[in-house]
């Protein structure tokens, strides 16, 4: 008994419910309903101020149009068949839009393919290798010896985009470039920073059969030639730089050289070095999406780059196309985010050290009776200390990735660098595939090429003739 009741009262429950939703269906139709009188008595009838109004134009429009009903069969009324018509051509339209766009789109994407291994790799002390790669005259050979770390989403295939070997050979010079740790072939380290940036580099001289080198530093890899003026200076014989980066956090620049570096950089590109400086766990989401995805895109997309003209037109030439697809693919090959996550905190983290620390300085016995006693019984002498050898900094002006404002603080705080202002030169279009640009940069550091050393020369030691740049006899600023 009970549990009949208990089933009417809910049969009675599921009853209320569907009488609910029906009542609420035909409220709904009969607003809709009203609606459409509403628009069928406002637009559509005789006597409707719309009809009223658009009756002319479309009488006199219809009879010019008129002529094209002779192309419908005859048994077809034209006021039901144009509206089909027009409708079927707006779908077709459509259809045909959306193919041709997703057709045009496929050629344009451009998978990312890993390569066989092709590097030399030696062993590091630590037990981890590096790769490297060399260009240009053999060691027993070279009168000077050149090694560049290479910068963000880059690896040991750029060194200088589209040097020839004929110039290498012409000035004497070995280049070895190598992969930063985890980038190409070189095996990650556990925990990098500038200091062990530096050591690596000296690490791989050595078991080149270097003892001392020019360090060429371009872009976001001019920290890596920085920290070796710093932490290795007494292996170094001179640094190149081109588009130097520094921190763009420095402490010690001016509000105006702050303000100027980043006016030129666009949105996505500060905020991804506010979260490299605050919080780095989230690039890994936006590498993925980017250079980590297996696809090619231009640099300027792939880096959030602002670019000048020569740079816009650069990018586009095939030749730059191919080196960047061809160096992406090598910098990523590893398809970890941890390598490009620790670069990026570098760049914007306390370096260890100052641009002002490499100044050249002399430094003497402190004041007080135990200085002064030390200095009298050792015959202690002042000493210099920062980097004493030649420092040059090419600078384009147009350069929108690394800012003239960034070398103007170098050039203010590092006194006796050289600096060689282009006023129409970007940030990739006096460093990449410009023959014209090498040699000066060459012809600046070395003087006058003399080739290769012949085998009477190779008893000569290569540090002397590599430590003296023919053209530093002044530590003036200079404008090319």
């Amino acid at each position: 008994m009970v549990r009949k009741l208990r089933e009417g009262e809910s049969e009675s429950l599921k009853d209320q419910a569907k009488g609910f939703a029906k009542a609420w269906g035909e409220l709904i139709f009969e607003l809709g309903r009203g609606c459409r009188d509403i628009v069928q008595q406002n637009f559509v009838t005789e006597d409707s101020y719309v009809v009223q109004k658009l009756k002319g134009p479309m009488a006199k429009v219809s009879s010019k149009l008129r002529f094209f009903n002779e192309c419908l069969p005859e048994d077809r009324n034209p006021v039901h068949a144009w509206p089909v018509i027009f409708f079927v051509f707006l779908l077709a339209f459509a259809a045909l839009n959306v193919n041709t766009k997703h057709g045009s789109s496929v050629p344009l994407v451009k998978k990312v393919k890993i390569h066989p291994p092709s590097a030399i790799r030696i062993p590091l002390p630590d037990g981890r290798h590096i790769a490297y790669r060399e260009l240009g005259v053999s060691g027993d050979r070279a009168r000077f010896s050149l090694i560049a770390p290479h910068s963000f989403l880059s690896s040991r295939l750029a060194g200088i985009p589209g040097v020839k070997e004929l110039l290498l050979r012409e000035f004497g010079v070995r280049l070895v470039t190598y992969d930063l740790p985890g980038f190409g072939e070189s095996d990650p380290h556990p925990n990098r920073n500038l200091n062990s940036s530096a050591l690596d580099m000296l690490y791989l001289a050595n078991a080149v059969g270097i003892s001392k080198f020019w360090v060429l530093g371009y872009s976001s890899g001019a920290m890596h030639a920085w920290a070796a003026l710093k932490y290795i200076p007494n292996h170094i014989a001179g640094a190149a730089m081109v588009a130097p980066m520094v921190n763009p956090y420095e402490s010690s620049m001016t509000k105006e050289e702050m303000s100027r570096t980043w006016e030129k950089w666009v949105r996505r590109r500060k905020l991804m070095y506010y979260l490299a400086r605050k919080f780095p766990k989230f690039l890994a989401y936006f590498y993925r999406q980017s250079f980590l995805s297996g696809q090619h895109e231009q640099i300027d997309k792939w880096l959030s780059l602002s670019l000048g003209k020569r740079d816009k037109a650069l990018i586009e030439e095939p030749r730059f196309e191919e080196f960047w697809n061809r160096d992406v693919e090598e910098s990523v090959r590893q398809g970890n985010t941890k390598p490009f996550m620790e670069e990026a905190v570098l760049q914007v983290s306390n370096w260890g050290f100052s641009m002002a620390d490499l100044q050249v300085q002399k430094k003497c016995p402190g004041k007080g009776i135990l200085p002064w006693l030390k200095f009298m019984y050792s015959q202690a002498e002042c000493e210099l200390t920062g980097f004493l050898g030649p420092i040059h900094i090419w600078q384009g002006m147009d350069d929108q990735v690394v800012p003239p404002s960034m070398t103007d603080y170098v050039a203010r705080v590092l006194s006796t660098a050289i600096v060689h202002k282009h006023p129409d030169e970007g940030h990739f279009s006096y460093f990449h595939f410009c023959d014209e640009c090498h040699r000066q940069i060459f012809s600046t550091l070395f003087g006058s090429p003399q080739g290769p050393l012949e085998s009477t020369e190779q008893t000569q030691s290569k540090g002397d003739m590599e430590e003296v740049s023919p053209n530093t006899d002044s530590a003036k600023k200079r404008d090319d």
